[in-house]
Formats: C-alpha cells, sequence, structure tokens
C-alpha cells in the first residue's frame, strides 16, 4: 500500500516537473511578456551581471531567444539617413559589443541593431567585477571599459552575419579607442576604413565614462580636430553609399559644452550626420539599490529625463539633426517622448535586462497605439513636435 503511495507521489511529481517545464517552454517561445519579466527574468538575475550578460549574447549568437510574431505596421517604418527602418526601435551599443548576436536581436524585432565599443586592437576592458545591477532603481551600472575582441575578428563576424541573413536588417558599429593608445584621432580613423564597407552607420563614440580621457574628445578645439579627420577618412572611402557618422554624447555635459558641440558641428567640414543621446552618466540621483555607489555608467531609468531634455536641447541647438535617443526606454510612452523631444529613432538597453526580449514587441505595440491616438500616420509626423512649439 505504502509503495504504492510512493510511486503514485513519484509519477505525479514527474508529471507536474514536466507540465511545469512544457508551460514554461511554451511561454519563452511565445515570447509571453508577463512570464519572462515575472519568471524567466528574476530567474536569470541569480547570476552574476556580466554571467546573465553573456548568456544573454549567446542565446541571441545561437537563436534561443523568441521570434516575434509582431508585424511592424507602417506607421512605424521610417527613413533616417536615407535608409528605411521598418520600426524606429535599435539595440544600443554595449549590449552586442562584439557582433555575436546581430540574428537573435533581429529575431526579437529590433529595427536596427547598434554593435560595439569596438576598438582597434583586442582589449579585456577593466578589472571584475565591473557590472552591477541596480533592481530597485530599474538601472544599471557598468565599467567596463571597452573589452573589445577588436577590429578584425569584429569585422569577419559581421561579414559573416550579413551573408547569412534571411532578411536584411540595419546595422550600425559603434567605435572606440583603445586605452593604451596615445594617438585617439588614430584609431577612430581605422574604425572608419575598417567597418565603412559593411556598416549602415558609424558612430563616434567619444563619452564613455570608463576609459580615460575619452569625454575630453567632446572639448570643442579636440572635437573639431577629431571630426575633420574621421569625416574626411568617410569621404575618401571606396564605396557608394558612403556610410553617414554620428557623434555620441555623454549626459554629463554643460549648457555651454553643448552648446559648442552644436557649434562644431554645423561646420562644413565637421558635419555628422546625426547624433546619439545620450551615453550613461556619471551623476548619482536618488537611488535605493545596494550598489549605487558603485564607480562606472549609471543607465537605465534614471537617465530617462535627462536623456530625453537633452535630446530637446541638442535638437534645438542643431535646427533638428537626426538624433538617436537612448536612456531609460521602457515602454511606448518612453519612447514616444523621446521622439517628440527630437528624436528619430530610439535605442534601448537596460529594460531588457530587467524584461526581457518580449518588451521589444510591447514597445512598437505602445508606440503604434499612441501614434493612432494622436492622429498621426507615421512616426516621422511626431519627430520633434515638442521642439517645434517653444
Amino acid at each position: 500500500m505504502r509503495l504504492s503511495f510512493e510511486k503514485k507521489m513519484k509519477s505525479l511529481f514527474y508529471v507536474t516537473v514536466g507540465a511545469i517545464g512544457a508551460f514554461s517552454g511554451i511561454c519563452i517561445y511565445k515570447g509571453d511578456e508577463k512570464f519572462y519579466k515575472n519568471f524567466v527574468m528574476p530567474v536569470i538575475h541569480l547570476l552574476d551581471p556580466e554571467q546573465a550578460h553573456k548568456l544573454a549574447v549567446i542565446t541571441s549568437q545561437y537563436r534561443l531567444t523568441p521570434v516575434s510574431k509582431y508585424k511592424d505596421p507602417n506607421t512605424l517604418s521610417t527613413t533616417v539617413f536615407n535608409k528605411t527602418f521598418a520600426n524606429p526601435i535599435g539595440i544600443a551599443a554595449g549590449f552586442d559589443k562584439d557582433g555575436k548576436a546581430v540574428m537573435g536581436l533581429k529575431d526579437i524585432g529590433f529595427g536596427f541593431i547598434e554593435v560595439g565599443s569596438v576598438t582597434p586592437l583586442p582589449q579585456p576592458g577593466n578589472e571584475k567585477p565591473r557590472v552591477f545591477r541596480l533592481s530597485n532603481d530599474r538601472a544599471i551600472i557598468n565599467r567596463y571599459g571597452f573589452n573589445s575582441e577588436g577590429h578584425t575578428v569584429v569585422f569577419e563576424r559581421l561579414k559573416d552575419a550579413k551573408t547569412h541573413l534571411d532578411s536584411p536588417v540595419i546595422i550600425g558599429v559603434n567605435l572606440g579607442k583603445n586605452k593604451t593608445s596615445d594617438d585617439s584621432i588614430s584609431d577612430y580613423v581605422k574604425g572608419i576604413n575598417t567597418f565603412g564597407s559593411i556598416s549602415d552607420y558609424l558612430v563616434i563614440n567619444i563619452s564613455s565614462p570608463n576609459t580615460p580621457n575619452l569625454r575630453s574628445l567632446q572639448n570643442k578645439e579636440s572635437l573639431r580636430q577629431l571630426l575633420k579627420a574621421v569625416i574626411l577618412t568617410r569621404n575618401n572611402l571606396e564605396v557608394s553609399p558612403k556610410p553617414p557618422l554620428l557623434l555620441k554624447l555623454a549626459p554629463d555635459l554643460t549648457h555651454n559644452q553643448r552648446r559648442d558641440i552644436a557649434d562644431v558641428i554645423k561646420q562644413p567640414d565637421c558635419k555628422v550626420d546625426g547624433l546619439i543621446i545620450c551615453n550613461t552618466t556619471i551623476e548619482r540621483p536618488q537611488l535605493k539599490s545596494e550598489h549605487k555607489n558603485e564607480t562606472g555608467g549609471l543607465s537605465g531609468e534614471p537617465l530617462k529625463d535627462v536623456s530625453t531634455n537633452m535630446i530637446l536641447e541638442m535638437s534645438q541647438l542643431t535646427n533638428g539633426i537626426p538624433i538617436i535617443g537612448v536612456g531609460g526606454v521602457a515602454s511606448g510612452r518612453d519612447a514616444y517622448e523621446k521622439i517628440k523631444a527630437g528624436a528619430s529613432l530610439v535605442q534601448l538597453y537596460s529594460s531588457i535586462v530587467f524584461e526581457g526580449p518580449p518588451v521589444v514587441t510591447k514597445i512598437k505595440k505602445e508606440l503604434s497605439k499612441l501614434l493612432e491616438e494622436d492622429g498621426y500616420k507615421n512616426i516621422s509626423e511626431a519627430v520633434g513636435v515638442n521642439v517645434k512649439s517653444i
């Protein structure tokens, strides 16, 4: 009798585990938003943040992420930099540093993918631990320090990815400098020469807080010299069309520094094609999490309004230069506010850490609904409406 009871309990256990496993598998495959947010991501967060990041890259690399079934509506299609984006939501640099995850990120539903930052020579980055999850603040602090496999490896990987893509996706390459380099300008010139033939756009990243003296390149005269060199290099590339050049800025710039940058990029020989606003911040607002005082760049929800306000300011100062807005985007409303402030495209990173891949489809659905409610037939009609109203 007892043996029969134990057998029944054992059978019940196996059936229950099997049912839970099957249910979980179905939810993961379907990209169930609540299941990811409430179950999958908390389990992943049991891992060290850098290990969790590596796991996310691996699952994207081998296309183990859920394939989005959402069909982007025409309202979300937009043309920027003379390129057509199926939707304006992209993954920010820092997630796929070495171009491993392009296939999986496309499956999730991103309209464009930014790889990097990539440095000319391979370098390990800063000592570990170097990334911290601030769950109570929906934020991340990182001090990776441009850990990169280098130009050669990433170039070959992106070349292979573009060959095997079953449908096109816009890929940007974010360029950085080596920590030990004595010639910063040369490092960015090398990046343009290496990736100019296979990238849909290139980013000059001089705003990371984790490489010594990098942000000093945002100073007026240093920036002028850098931009003259990289724009000349881009213009001399033997490719057509030439890849657009974007400049990524820090949120910690003063108003005078922002005005100086706007003045520089209006000059014909320094005229970039767009801005990315913004990188992580070294400021520390009121934070609640355990790791709030760690050194590094803060991203996520605390950066949301800072980023949106800077987009508005730089759009005014530059008379509407194309902007990719990034910082604290976790909903369609967040994306919409950046678009109305002057962003033509929007990127996210931290929200996928806390909500998982389904957050991309959620944002697109919410954004499409908001556009419809306000009577816009296309997202391009909403870009900068708050700027125009000032």
